[in-house]
């Protein structure tokens, strides 16, 4: 059955860890509900894993809309949350809510996401009355790591600390109904988990978070890029990609493919 976000908050009620996979495309959706995936998220990180940029502020709405509606088809019984893009919720609140009203409409979302607090805890409010769901994510905002002066764990003072827990109250009161935290130390996250009534996911906050979240191509190994401490890689779907990959090469220049099994001969022509 497909999830919302009353029977997520009874799984943190009840103790019950939340898995979020991402997913960028059909095929990776469905792998994902069919492993049973509580909630697909279409992460603006599909910029480095799928598209090629150097990172994720060259992601548009128009990007998150095509994967978006992309792996709705792939998973029609998953909730789905499609990240707002840079820039998509800090311009004016008449183009958060344009963006947003797009992902929903076009993208196939059941919530977004937006990276931060501040004047979003304002923008979750208004999207909330308007009947769109929204994630918050504090801690590391990759969207904001050229002014954060890189990847870097964030709360790790006191200070920074109670000012994160600060923010995700507030967004909580503004109406998120869950919050991702990203890079942070365990303490703080499990401090966040302790004080919230709305599930907190974890990627690379420690142990003690309601939920877990990793981006599917770090799961499965089929990222080659730098792999952050806290990702665990369960499968190496790469090695196995490159082995058929090449085995399909070696038969080509061999001639050893197409063999007349898969040759139409006349007559007798089927597909």
């Amino acid at each position: 059955m497909k999830h919302t976000t009353t029977s997520l908050k009874k799984m943190k009620q009840e103790k019950d860890p939340i898995v979020m996979m991402t997913a960028y495309d059909a095929p990776g959706a469905g792998a994902a509900e069919k492993a049973g995936a509580d909630v697909i998220l279409v992460g603006d990180s599909l910029g480095m894993t799928v598209l090629g940029f150097d990172s994720t502020v060259h992601v548009t709405i128009p990007h998150m809309t095509h994967h978006g509606s992309a792996v709705k088809r792939g998973a029609a019984e998953t909730f789905i949350v499609i990240d707002m893009p840079f820039m998509a919720s800090r311009i004016s609140s008449a183009d958060t809510k344009k963006a947003a009203l797009q992902l929903m409409q076009q993208g196939g979302a059941d919530a977004v996401k937006m990276e931060g607090a501040g004047p979003l805890v304002q923008e979750t409010a208004e999207l909330t009355a308007g009947g769109i769901p929204v994630v918050a994510h504090l801690g590391l905002t990759p969207q904001t790591v050229g002014v954060e002066g890189g990847y870097k764990v964030q709360g790790k003072t006191p200070e920074a600390q109670k000012q994160l827990l600060e923010d995700a109250e507030a967004l909580e009161r503004a109406g998120a109904c869950m919050l991702v935290l990203e890079c942070v130390p365990e303490e703080t996250a499990k401090l966040a988990s302790e004080q919230l009534q709305i599930p907190v996911i974890g990627i690379g906050a420690g142990r003690w978070t309601d939920g877990q979240v990793l981006v599917y191509h770090d799961i499965i190994g089929m990222y080659q890029g730098h792999q952050p401490k806290f990702v665990r890689q369960f499968s190496d779907a790469g090695a196995v990609a490159e082995e058929g990959l090449a085995a399909y090469k070696e038969a080509v220049k061999k001639r050893e493919f197409p063999q007349e099994a898969h040759a139409f001969q006349p007559l007798k022509e089927t597909y």
